[in-house]
C-alpha cells in the first residue's frame, strides 16, 4: 500500500476516534503516526468550538502538536481522572491486549490509561495480531539495578537487550531509567508473564497492557474501518466516515 493510501486509512480511523471526543471532558492523548491525524482533528473540533475541561498527554511531540492548536496540555497529576484516552499500539490481540512502548513512553502512558475511564486505541491493520508477537517488549527497568535485572531476565528465557541511542548509549526514559527490550518471538501468556515482571523488583514498568483497551479503531488495507470492543466488532467503509 503506497503512503498516500495508508495516510488516508489512519485519517479516516482518527476522524472516528475524534468523534467520541465531547465538550467538557478530560482527555488524554497519546502519540504516534495515527494519534497525530487524531490530534488534527481535535483542531478541527476546537476551531468549531470544541471546550475540553483539561487534556492530558504522554509525549513532548504530541504535547507541541496540541498546543499549536490552543490546548493547553496538563500533567496527570492535576487531574481526578480521564474521561477518554486515545492512543497508538504496538500490537493488539483479539482479547484487545496490547504491546506499547515503542517510544519509551510505556510508563506514563500506562499511568494516563489505568486513571481514564475509558480507553480506544487507534492502529492500521499491521497492528494487530491473534496473539502478541512480532514486537519487543519493553521493559523500564531501574540503573542501579539493570545489570541485576538484565540477567535474572535472561536466565528465565526473556532474551532482554537494552535499548540502544543512535550513537550506542543506553537509551534514558523520560525518568531517567533504562528499557530492556524482551526479544521474544511470541507471548504465550501475557498475564503471567506480566504477573512474573510486576514482582521483579528493579522492573519500573512493562508495556504489556492487558485488561485497558476497551475499544480498538482499526484502519483496514481494503479501506473499512473496523470499530472492535470486547464484546462485538463492525466494519464501515472509510468513505462512510464524515
Amino acid at each position: 500500500m503506497d503512503q498516500a493510501k495508508q495516510d488516508g486509512l489512519k485519517k479516516a480511523a482518527a476522524k472516528k476516534a475524534a468523534a467520541l471526543v465531547e465538550d467538557g471532558m478530560v482527555l488524554g492523548v497519546g502519540t504516534g503516526s495515527t494519534v497525530k491525524f487524531f490530534i488534527d482533528e481535535l483542531g478541527k473540533k476546537k476551531a468549531a468550538g470544541l471546550t475540553l475541561k483539561a487534556v492530558v498527554t504522554t509525549s513532548s511531540r504530541s504535547q507541541k502538536q496540541l498546543e499549536g492548536y490552543g490546548f493547553t496540555v496538563s500533567p496527570l497529576s492535576e487531574v481526578d481522572q480521564v474521561d477518554l484516552t486515545v492512543d497508538g499500539a504496538d500490537r493488539v490481540d483479539k482479547q484487545l491486549n496490547g504491546i506499547k512502548g515503542g517510544g519509551a513512553a510505556l510508563t506514563l502512558e500506562k499511568n494516563v490509561a489505568v486513571n481514564s475511564k475509558k480507553n480506544v486505541w487507534i492502529v492500521d491493520e499491521s497492528k494487530v495480531v491473534d496473539h502478541l508477537s512480532g514486537f519487543a517488549l519493553p521493559v523500564e527497568v531501574l540503573p542501579i539495578s539493570c545489570m541485576q535485572v538484565e540477567k535474572r531476565l535472561a536466565d528465565e528465557g526473556l532474551k532482554p537487550e537494552f535499548r540502544l541511542t543512535e550513537d550506542g548509549q543506553r537509551l534514558k526514559t523520560h525518568y531517567g531509567n533504562y528499557i530492556l527490550d524482551l526479544k521474544l518471538d511470541r507471548i504465550p501468556v501475557p498475564s503471567g508473564l506480566a504477573d512474573y515482571l510486576d514482582h521483579t523488583v528493579g522492573v519500573v514498568e512493562h508495556g504489556l497492557f492487558l485488561n485497558i483497551c476497551d475499544q480498538v479503531i482499526i484502519a483496514r488495507d481494503n479501506g473499512e474501518i473496523e470499530v472492535r470492543s470486547r464484546f462485538f466488532s463492525f466494519y464501515l467503509p472509510g468513505e462512510m466516515i464524515e
